[in-house]
């Protein structure tokens, strides 16, 4: 069960972490609860786990200029408000066919300025290439939407097999290096990017 803490200090960078695999028997859980004790250990963030099997957003978009229907509205009533929240965002993503979740496009395109000039991090995993293919689609897409993706990644390459039967990495030394250098670099751009928008507000 993944846990979900919402934000508290306003004066700490306000992390969500998106876990995009809604798959029966997916291993997202694993390495989102790994993830986010790395980042639960810093003191400049705080951390929102958004879970998109709790999140029942339909595939079809409403036309432009109307409104969805009111399950819809619930739903994202639930869910808009957490990620217009955070100043950065960290996407766990496994890797289908070559590319990311449906489930994670689905999330992403029922949005828009929340994710404007915000940083976004990547943590994949699959079979040999680590999810990274998904990754590198997701930087097209995110870019698309005026956000900044970070140069560092965390990717576990044949993932179930990284991870012990406590959902702890076998090697922690790497990984756990890994996120560091990639948590440094998201809460550099979230500070920077925050102060910019608090300066003056960025329009697309």
């Amino acid at each position: 069960m993944l846990e979900n803490a919402h934000f508290e200090n306003a004066e700490q960078l306000r992390l969500a972490v998106i876990v995009g695999s809604v798959r029966e028997g997916r291993f997202g859980p694993t390495v989102a609860n790994w993830f986010v004790g790395q980042a639960d250990e810093r003191a400049d963030m705080s951390v929102d786990v958004v879970d998109l099997v709790e999140v029942q957003l339909p595939l079809a978009l409403p036309a432009f200029g109307t409104k969805p229907v009111p399950e819809t509205a619930r739903a994202l009533e639930g869910l808009t408000p957490r990620l217009a929240a955070a100043d950065a965002f960290v996407v766990v993503t496994p890797e289908y066919n070559h590319s990311f979740p449906a489930s994670l496009k689905n999330v992403i395109d029922w949005h828009n300025q929340v994710w404007h000039a915000k940083p976004v991090g990547f943590v994949s995993y699959g079979g040999l290439s680590g999810g990274l293919r998904a990754v590198e689609q997701l930087r097209v897409v995110f870019a698309e939407l005026h956000a900044v993706t970070i140069r560092a990644t965390v990717s576990f390459h044949n993932a179930w097999s990284q991870f012990d039967n406590e959902g702890q990495p076998i090697d922690p030394a790497g990984c756990n290096g890994a996120a560091k250098s990639m948590l440094d670099q998201l809460a550099w751009w979230a500070r920077a990017l925050r102060e910019a928008r608090a300066a003056r507000p960025y329009t697309a």
